[in-house]
């Protein structure tokens, strides 16, 4: 079954409860060939449109397509989007029957030809909340093949020795059967309608295909047998923990742990045995531990190996599988057939390919691998303090077009200049399908690629660790979704697609969620198997990449006390959750002192203070930081309504140290802009919050009364540039929340990125809130005073007055701050109360305020503040300041590769002696401009000072390599499609030499042959030229058998007579090359001569290919 909603986004909300429906359909005719004229019909009273918020007949059809084995399914071209189908398969509606029908022939609508089985299923043009039916599907073809036994596509568990039979029946009466084991042909039986054939003595693995011929047309069927190996009892080797253990003395080895509780034999599966394990590659079991363990032998240190396990359990429960093929759940790497296809080779360069022939996730196994060359920087790290912390939260998605970690490293100056010391990303570990905000995690300890390498999140670690910027991961530890190994491993699978929920057994999961906001599959915090998970995951993310802390998310659901339906419970105070939290807390301690532990609980005080004060006595002081949503309150001060924003305050929620994290904007909340514009006050029209630069006006005041309260704050990204889109804007830009007449809402696309295209930093509105919000950044975090005492009004008011004092300071010092505002829409008088009279000052702006009577009021403009201090601060005694956009610094790539060409043009605004020192050479201006010419690829420092004058500004560029023309092929119905990846248009496109079209597109089509060469010129000679040979339709070479007790003939898609073959064993030494004659096709190899193992054939056609070879 294809589970699409594995490729949507995550719905993160406690509303989002599943809407899918049973749906009656039917098919005329049936049954049909796949050149038939078919149509399927829905009606009417099968489906309650209103529960998907549909009001105008629109249903859609989502489809997709297999071969005539079953397999390899691919999606109908005519889709569309998950979250938008395509017009194409939208229904027609037939109001006088009630029903709905859509006709097509399926080798139009599939666009392939050989489809074995269709599938489809009902839905929403946006899918979103499971708005669909259940997956239906239809076999294609008059003549249709039933297998009596055993189940098609089934592996059925026998002991070493024992007989296997395979009987089946067909719609057509006469026909051929062939049936081949391991790609050899066992039994052949002609002229007969009902077939039964059984194999004796089996021993070793096998798989099976069925091919039932009638005239012209053959039906395979493929289903397999797995020998119980009798898992042999071995002591597990010491110091080995679950997943990959490697080496670190020998790069040719590596162990696998499992654990793998009530199973009875695990086979290990992997590119090392080209995915058929014999008895050599069944586990060990530990007898003390229970653990499945094998040692890999004969690896090549740097070489990607993939692997699976295959986890057995010879009487599994009703309705569980016996047989799982998984990924490792410690994986660090894995592929995905579901998502890679859609990763960028710009972000993620040399990704490992996929294994043909596999299903779901594989781990990447790679021996010797490199250590990341940490600066010093990070590695003599020194974390702000938990009570300076200015939190930045970043979507990585949605930061930049480009959406990854480069993006962010590129503009690592648009954080240092905010002051900001932390940035917070939102969940980077491998989640299901690629446009995520992430909490819909499978595999914890992996990193997932879409949004770049490992090395590449190090390098931006490591930049942030440079700039003084600490890092801290949101983590979702609180459940996993389908495709996690865990859920997997012990599941419901009733209809048998290889997906499902816990089963009774599952030692991690809970079958039903023990609180009420749960979203995919409940972790069991209370059972050893999750906590010791829990604790690889930390360890993972705190020493392989030295992340500084953890957001953990929605942290109530870690009890095991409630139910779903009882959200007084889940908001109650719970000790079980207190304590594992705690035990969580104290292993991240132990790994780093200094630690950062962030709950987002958002629960009672008097739980949240269990965490808050706990260990805060010693020294480093700890503490665990909790999140304060002070979302509503802070946005009614916005709009120009009364609000109370005591509960700021650490002291407030009852919190002995500053622990409370407070913030005015999350990614889970509306944008205090966007609700200024629609429901901002309107009354006086001179001050008009519905106006966006009255709205961008009042934003700076908002700083004022939430950054420099004492204690750790935070902002959602572009709130310092007054971002105004709705956390509801759509992809098309439209707006749909919860409670739009549009069902579903659009909380999860991808946010525009208009603080980029529309150089927002340059919009002296928005950039005053940038500006501002900085200063008031570097206030709290280098001014002592910001860390004293707060006293604020626990009462509702449009006037606020903020006081902090710290008597422990110096008299000399700044030890007394004042903070007023007014968010009214008319200019009041606002109460001061000072502490004493005197000379005190604006810390904004060096100005001075005599105070007479400490308790007179001053008058303040609508949306405005003051600061002031008794004594002047950095912040407003800057010996020299420039505007903030008086230079404009570009960085210019080299125009080939290996040129070393790039350039650094500056020019500045205002005239000075400007001197600018690039990686430490200086450069003088010349009429105010700098042009460096002739520079390498890579990152380049320059800081710009005046001579005479105390000043210095510096950027971080980057100097990008040049482009080579780089692109991906693939081919339909004899149709190259041809996406270039980098390259200069336009580009010249031949096949076999001729010329065909010259084109400015960086996606286009031209038709093939078998045999073809594609080649693709660009614009500039430097780039070179990407090339394709197009072989059996890009799907490589076969061999038969293989396994192969000697000889295997190779099929060749080529029009040589002759071709060069090297076979290499796993080494990679080279046993033997020659020519090879191509007969019918096929070259005949024999390598009998050769000791059992696994080889790699490589063809030299058009282009080498190769092939693994297995000797038995």
């Amino acid at each position: 079954m294809k589970k699409i909603i594995l490729l949507l986004l995550f719905f993160f909300s406690v509303l989002g409860f599943a809407q899918q429906q049973t749906v009656t359909s039917t098919i005329s005719p049936n049954p049909f060939e796949e050149t038939t004229v078919i149509t399927i019909t829905v009606n009417g009273n099968a489906v309650n449109e209103s529960l998907w918020g549909i009001t105008n007949n629109s249903l859609y059809l989502w489809a997709w397509s297999f071969d005539i084995s079953d397999l390899n399914s691919v999606d109908c071209p005519t889709n569309g989007l998950w979250i938008s189908s395509n017009e194409a398969n939208k229904f027609v509606y037939n109001e006088a029957t009630d029903t709905y029908t859509k006709t097509f022939t399926p080798t139009t609508f599939y666009n392939r030809t050989a489809i074995g089985r269709i599938g489809f299923l009902i839905k929403a043009k946006d899918g979103t909340g499971d708005k669909k039916s259940q997956d239906k599907f239809a076999e294609v073809g008059a003549f249709q093949v039933n297998l009596t036994t055993p189940i098609e596509n089934s592996a059925t568990i026998l002991t070493a020795g024992a007989s296997f039979t395979i009987s089946a029946t067909n719609t057509g009466g006469i026909a051929n059967y062939i049936l081949k084991s391991n790609g050899t042909t066992i039994n052949v039986s002609n002229s007969t309608a009902n077939y039964s054939f059984t194999q004796s003595n089996i021993t070793v693995n096998q798989n099976y295909q069925l091919e039932v011929t009638q005239g012209a047309t053959t039906v395979i069927k493929k289903f397999s047998a797995i020998v119980n190996p009798g898992a042999a009892s071995a002591v597990l080797p010491t110091n080995l923990v679950d997943g990959i253990n490697y080496n670190n003395t020998d790069a040719t080895k590596a162990t696998l742990v499992l654990d793998a509780p009530l199973k009875d034999f695990v086979y290990v599966a992997g590119s090392f045995n080209a995915y058929q394990p014999d008895a050599n590659f069944a586990m060990k079991k530990d007898p003390s531990s229970g653990k499945f363990w094998l040692e890999l032998t004969g690896l090549t240190s740097g070489v990607n190996y993939t692997y699976q396990y295959w986890v057995v359990d010879a009487t599994p429960l009703l309705n569980s599988p016996s047989l799982v093929k998984t990924a490792d759940p410690y994986s660090t790497l894995v592929l995905s057939p579901f998502d890679d296809p859609g990763i960028s080779i710009i972000t993620y360069p040399n990704l490992p390919v996929y294994p043909v022939g596999q299903q779901r996730e594989v781990t990447v196994l790679q021996t010797g691998q490199a250590t990341y060359p940490w600066s010093i920087a990070t590695t003599n790290f020194v974390k702000p303090q938990k009570e300076k912390l200015v939190v930045y939260e970043l979507l990585v998605r949605d930061f930049d077009a480009a959406r990854n970690y480069q993006s962010i490293i590129d503009r690592i100056d648009y954080f240092k200049n905010l002051k900001i010391n932390a940035i917070q990303l939102m969940p980077i570990m491998e989640f299901e399908g690629n446009e995520s905000w992430g909490y819909n995690t499978s595999f914890h300890m992996a990193l997932d690629k879409f949004y770049g390498t490992s090395s590449k999140l190090k390098e931006l670690i490591d930049v942030c660790h440079q700039n003084g910027i600490a890092v801290i991961l949101d983590i979702a530890l609180n459940h996993a979704f389908g495709r996690n190994p865990m859920v997997r491993m012990w599941m419901n699978d009733p209809d048998g697609d290889g997906w499902g929920s816990p089963s009774t057994e599952n030692p991690y999961f809970n079958t039903v969620a023990k609180h009420s906001y749960n979203v995919g599959e409940d972790f069991n915090h209370q059972l050893a198997g999750t906590q010791n998970y829990v604790k690889r995951v930390i360890q993972q993310w705190v020493q392989e990449y030295k992340i500084d802390g953890f957001r953990w998310d929605l942290t109530k659901g870690f009890t095991q006390n409630c139910t779903a339906s009882d959200e007084s419970c889940t908001n109650g105070y719970q000790q079980d959750r207190v304590d594992v939290l705690r035990k969580y807390a104290d292993y991240s301690w132990s790994l780093d002192p200094n630690h950062y532990v962030i709950f987002e609980h958002l629960g009672s005080n008097n739980e949240e203070q269990q965490w808050a004060n706990y260990r805060i006595a010693e020294t480093p002081s700890k503490g665990i930081m909790m999140w304060g949503k002070m979302t509503d309150p802070y946005n009614q001060l916005s709009m120009g309504y009364a609000a109370n924003i005591s509960g700021m305050t650490s002291s407030n929620r009852g919190f002995v140290l500053n622990r409370l994290v407070g913030y005015a904007e999350s990614h889970d909340e509306e944008r205090l802009m966007y609700r200024n514009l629609q429901s901002g006050n309107s009354t006086n029209t001179a001050h008009n919050v519905k106006t966006l630069n009255t709205a961008l006006s009042r934003m700076s005041a908002i700083g004022a009364v939430s950054l420099l309260v004492p204690g750790p704050k935070m902002i959602w990204h572009f709130g310092d540039l007054g971002y105004d889109d709705s956390i509801f804007t759509c992809n098309n830009g439209t707006v749909n929340g919860p409670s739009d007449a549009a069902a579903g809402d659009c909380k999860l696309d991808t946010k525009p990125q208009l603080q980029w295209t529309d150089n927002w930093l340059a919009v002296a509105n928005r950039f005053k809130i940038y500006s501002d919000w900085a200063k008031m950044i570097r206030l709290k975090t280098e001014e002592p005073i910001f860390s004293g005492v707060a006293t604020m009004t626990n009462s509702s008011s449009l006037q606020q007055t903020i006081k902090i004092t710290d008597n422990t300071l110096p008299v000399a010092s700044l030890k007394d701050v004042v903070i007023i505002a007014n968010f009214d829409v008319t200019a009041k008088n606002v109460a001061t109360g000072f502490p004493y009279a005197g000379e005190w000052f604006n810390l904004m702006d060096n100005t001075s305020y005599n105070v007479v009577n400490v308790n007179d009021a001053i008058s303040v403009a609508a949306g405005q503040f003051r600061i002031y201090g008794n004594k002047q601060a950095f912040a407003a005694n800057t010996p020299f300041a420039l505007p903030a956009d008086n230079f404009k610094v570009e960085s210019r790539a080299e125009t080939c590769i290996n040129t070393n060409n790039g350039q650094i043009v500056i020019e500045a605004v205002q005239t000075y002696n400007y001197v600018a020192k690039i990686n430490g050479t200086d450069y003088n201006f010349v009429n105010n401009a700098l042009n460096v010419s002739n520079l390498a690829p890579g990152a380049y420092t320059v800081c710009i000072t005046i001579t005479g004058k105390i000043y210095e500004q510096c950027f971080t560029l980057n100097i990008a390599r040049g482009t080579s023309l780089t692109g991906r092929l693939s081919v339909k119905s004899k149709v190259a499609v041809v996406e270039i990846e980098e390259g200069t248009a336009p580009f010249q496109v031949f096949v076999n030499g001729n010329s065909q079209f010259e084109t400015t597109a960086m996606n286009f089509t031209v038709p093939v042959e078998l045999g073809d060469f594609v080649e693709v010129k660009s614009a500039k000679v430097c780039e070179g030229s990407y090339t394709k040979s197009i072989l059996e339709d890009i799907s490589g070479i076969a061999g038969y058998p293989n396994p192969t007790r000697g000889l295997i003939e190779i099929a060749t898609p080529t029009v040589k007579t002759a071709v060069s073959v090297e076979v290499y064993n796993l080494n990679g030494q080279l046993i033997s090359n020659g020519m090879y004659a191509v007969l019918d096709g096929k070259v005949s190899l024999n390598i009998e001569n050769e000791v059992s193992g696994v080889y790699i054939a490589k063809v030299y056609l058009d282009i080498p290919v190769s092939l693994t070879i297995i000797k038995k």
